[in-house]
């Protein structure tokens, strides 16, 4: 341990002498009231500490004590429907402890319950060889998630004696004899925070992260192990559309970081995921999730540790073998923390005040995302799949932290403040998004959901995109200036708009989609395209194809419940064909 003290303040930076034996990101505590902070860099005697708490009222020659080891956190039962802060610590057991909803300066809890017993089931014997990451028993966390417990680093060895029973975190479970003697292991394990846990192979990611949000599952999916960034000015829906992924996402855990967001953002999700239903299980959402809220009124610096925080709970139950999605609200905010540290530091600015190191940082954040075959004998296949919200100051997406994500990232759901003014909700501008991942996984939607998904989905983006082209004509010229067959087209995209993309999140059948539902759905409409673009050969008047009454049918659609979806669709092709037969009955006689 290194002691020193404190030598200047400069807001959340405090700059403390004599302490030479410290090491680079050791976590340290400031002051006699224990602030946590993490020393961020050293110049001889003197290091920068990055403290986590609020510094006022500190002077200098107040004390400085360096722990020796990193920031890490508490990896093992108990994680599973807590909510933390920035630097892991519980906020529901500050709140009983101090009976206040305001976090005191100072405050040390456990990240664990160091009195809760859980039930320890061995799945190893004693005589095992063992290496790090093997499962040596689990213990069932909540109803939905079963908790592995896994030989941590540096315990190669044979199992000297492992014993079913209830344990406390803190008990020795079992006993492993190595090289260099006897380790105890328990429930619980640390990690440091901005190191990634390691894994054997990354895998190509194939598999889509299914979303049962139309306009990302049919147009701009994501891969399992994939990482996206949702980007949009204020008001535009990023966090509904973060939320609506953390409650359908096809994931096992989800990890949610409120990060320097709105309080009252954070309060949406704690009052709703408790009373969410889990379309897995039927159990609470909240019995898969884990809340870290680092929100606009705690500490900035703290912003920076609640990411690294998330993302290393994540890991460890990806290790496990498990489909993590992991929800950082926003990486915006925590670049803000990294900027405001930076200045404090006097370091050389980059563009708009950042620090040149931004990029490097966000990729390292990222790049901890994937599908992997976890460590262990078992060969355990895991996935780790990271939506990063960006928050650019108006919308502006050329700012330093909307393009040094773009880089990094492979989706791209590029939210619109038009279509959210025109409650068109998700407001993803399908002629700005993109996904890099949709060559991956093409065939398993083919595969596993219809033959001709890929096809139906270009016929979609075909008319989108031509839409786009035909309302400039009608801006210059009028609709009266258009060819019945453009006529067609317009009318035809407009019911991809309305029907198919546009998604009602407080609906309880229309908020998610199956990728059965989605291939319906997309032949009904372009059923309706391709059945009046015939009729006009065939001589119907345009305007009758435009006001066919099965038009509304095909828009209640999104409505109907999965298992009625075949039924409903034979009812509304069956009457579709006979009112385009009765269009064309109704020809103009030349």
């Amino acid at each position: 341990m290194s002691k020193g003290v404190i030598k200047k303040i400069a807001g959340p930076l405090v700059v403390a002498k004599g302490m030479r034996d410290a090491n680079m990101r050791d976590v340290v505590y400031v002051s006699d009231k224990h602030l946590m902070g993490e020393i961020i860099e050293i110049h001889g005697d003197e290091a920068s500490v990055q403290v986590y708490e609020e510094t006022s009222g500190l002077k200098p020659g107040e004390p400085v004590e360096s722990t020796g080891v990193p920031m890490s956190v508490e990896l093992g039962p108990g994680i599973i429907s807590s909510i933390y802060d920035g630097i892991q610590r519980p906020l529901e057991k500050i709140r009983e402890m101090t009976d206040s909803n305001l976090l005191q300066r100072g405050i040390s809890v456990p990240s664990l319950d160091r009195n809760k017993k859980w039930h320890f089931n061995p799945t190893a014997n004693v005589g095992d060889e063992v290496t790090f990451g093997d499962i040596i028993g689990t213990v069932q966390e909540t109803d939905v998630v079963l908790h592995k417990i896994m030989v941590p680093k540096g315990a190669d060895g044979r199992i000297k004696s492992i014993t079913e029973g209830d344990y406390t975190v803190t008990e020795d479970i079992a006993v492993i004899e190595t090289d260099h003697g006897d380790v105890a292991v328990q429930l619980m394990q640390r990690w440091p925070v901005r190191t990634g846990r390691p894994y054997k192979e990354k895998l190509s990611p194939e598999m889509p992260l299914v979303t049962g949000q139309r306009v990302i599952d049919t147009l701009f999916p994501i891969a399992k192990g994939g990482v996206a960034a949702v980007p949009g000015p204020f008001g535009s829906g990023k966090t509904v559309v973060q939320h609506q992924l953390a409650k359908w996402a096809d994931a096992e855990i989800v990890v949610y970081i409120g990060c320097g967001e709105r309080g009252n953002e954070m309060t949406d999700v704690l009052n709703e995921f408790p009373e969410l239903k889990d379309p897995r299980t039927g159990k609470s959402l909240m019995e898969r999730t884990v809340l870290i809220a680092n929100t606009s009124d705690m500490p900035v610096a703290a912003r920076e540790a609640s990411i690294y925080t998330g993302i290393t709970i994540a890991e460890y139950f990806r290790d496990m073998g498990y489909s993590v999605a992991l929800m950082a609200d926003s990486t915006s905010r925590w670049a803000e923390a990294l900027r405001e540290m930076s200045g404090r530091l006097e370091e050389m600015p980059g563009e708009e005040g950042y620090p040149a190191y931004l990029g490097s940082r966000l990729a390292e954040f990222y790049e901890r995302a994937g599908r992997v075959i976890s460590l262990g004998k078992e060969g355990r296949e895991g996935a780790l799949s990271v939506i990063g919200a960006v928050s650019p100051a108006g919308g502006d997406i050329s700012e330093p932290v909307t393009q040094a994500t773009l880089r990094i990232v492979k989706v791209f759901w590029s939210l619109s403040a038009s279509l959210a003014y025109q409650r068109h909700f998700p407001a993803i501008d399908w002629l700005t998004s993109y996904s890099l991942y949709m060559d991956n996984v093409e065939p398993y939607f083919n595969n596993k959901v219809a033959d001709d998904w890929t096809e139906l989905r270009a016929k979609l983006m075909r008319l989108l995109q031509d839409e786009a082209e035909l309302d400039e004509i009608v801006k210059l010229v009028g609709m009266d200036a258009l060819s019945a067959p453009d006529r067609i087209k317009l009318e035809s995209a407009r019911s991809v708009r309305e029907d198919y993309l546009q998604q009602n999140a407080f609906d309880g059948i229309d908020t998610y989609t199956s990728p059965k539902k989605q291939h319906t759905m997309m032949k009904l409409v372009l059923a309706y395209y391709d059945a009046a673009e015939a009729a006009l050969d065939e001589g119907a008047k345009v305007n009758d194809l435009v006001a066919l009454p099965v038009r509304e049918a095909i828009g209640r659609f999104k409505y109907v419940a999965e298992d009625e979806i075949d039924a409903k669709y034979n009812e509304i092709i069956e009457t579709l064909k006979s009112q385009i037969k009765d269009a064309i009955a109704r020809k103009e006689d030349f």
